[in-house]
């Protein structure tokens, strides 16, 4: 069996920016500290979620070692160096690994929207490039594109292509994936709403928003199935449903930003072009949040 970077829940960390739109550090190392006070199994950096996209190439480093640094080892460091350009995707992840991240999340290339051979030729680049444990990201909703579950399993004979983070929405693709590829490739959920679904077929956790503003429910979620009691994991999974919901209810990491900040981070807002949410979707996630006493 390959190397398993985690099992149970990672967050995908939100970036927190002062008001002028820089990094803000200090508050990023709050919020370090919160998930692992909280047993968040690992942290994805400069992911979807930390806005990778707005950050220029500069800061999108300066972030992953700033979070290696800070995380110390206490628990696994996972940095997104995906791109839509092989050659930046290689160069983030060689620098992802002299900064010391223990994994590498790598986003399927967006908008040029490669064929399956060309697919597995990016992929198979950037492993070449290093000796880091690889997560695929599997997300066409965002990124035009999918892993189909053959070329999925051909990248998974590739030694530090480890694991998946399936994005997909689509149960039956989950269930022929994890069929298809068993122990050469751990599977995590991508979507908070179907973390027990997507574990009782075989998948280690997920690569979660929601850790962002619950990351011990998350984690205890996670333990509840990876330990076989889907009961408990079930019913965690339904209990917060509607706010995984809200939570999604304008683009990530839109509203999960907001959320933070009323929890009394100063996490900021988004980079253009995402935009402060609408009043009416802002009133829907502030009522699930007090229904889970996340804020008065």
């Amino acid at each position: 069996m390959k190397q398993v970077i985690f099992t149970g829940a990672a967050v995908a960390l939100i970036t927190p920016f002062h008001e002028d739109g820089s990094v803000n550090y200090e508050e990023l190392g709050r919020l370090i500290d919160f998930q692992i006070e909280n047993g968040t199994d690992a942290i994805v950096i400069a992911g979807t979620t930390g806005e990778s996209s707005t950050l220029s190439e500069q800061e999108h480093i300066d972030v992953i070692k700033y979070t290696v640094d800070y995380v110390n080892h206490r628990i696994p460091v996972i940095a997104g160096t995906g791109s839509n350009d092989t050659a930046t995707a290689v160069m983030l992840s060689k620098e992802a690994e002299q900064l010391g991240a223990d994994g590498l999340l790598l986003v399927t290339p967006y908008y040029n929207k490669t064929t399956q051979r060309g697919l597995y030729a990016h992929y198979a680049a950037i492993a070449a490039s290093v000796n880091l444990p690889i997560i695929l990201y599997n997300v066409p909703s965002r990124t035009g594109m999918g892993i189909d579950v053959e070329t999925a399993a051909k990248l998974a004979e590739i030694d530090n292509i480890v694991a998946m983070k399936d994005a997909v929405g689509n149960i039956s693709y989950t269930a022929n994936l994890i069929a298809r590829c068993g122990d050469s490739l751990t599977v995590y959920s991508g979507n908070d709403d179907q973390i027990v679904p997507m574990m009782s077929l075989g998948a280690k956790g997920v690569i979660s928003v929601l850790s962002n503003v619950m990351p011990k429910e998350t984690h205890d979620l996670t333990a509840a199935a990876l330990k076989g009691d889907y009961k408990t994991a079930a019913e965690m999974q339904l209990r917060y449903l509607n706010l995984v919901h809200a939570l999604f209810i304008e683009t990530n990491p839109i509203p999960v930003k907001e959320a933070v900040c009323r929890m009394g981070y100063a996490a900021g807002g988004c980079r253009l072009p995402l935009y402060e949410m609408a009043e009416d979707t802002k009133a829907v996630l502030v009522n699930e949040m007090k229904k889970h006493n996340l804020i008065k």
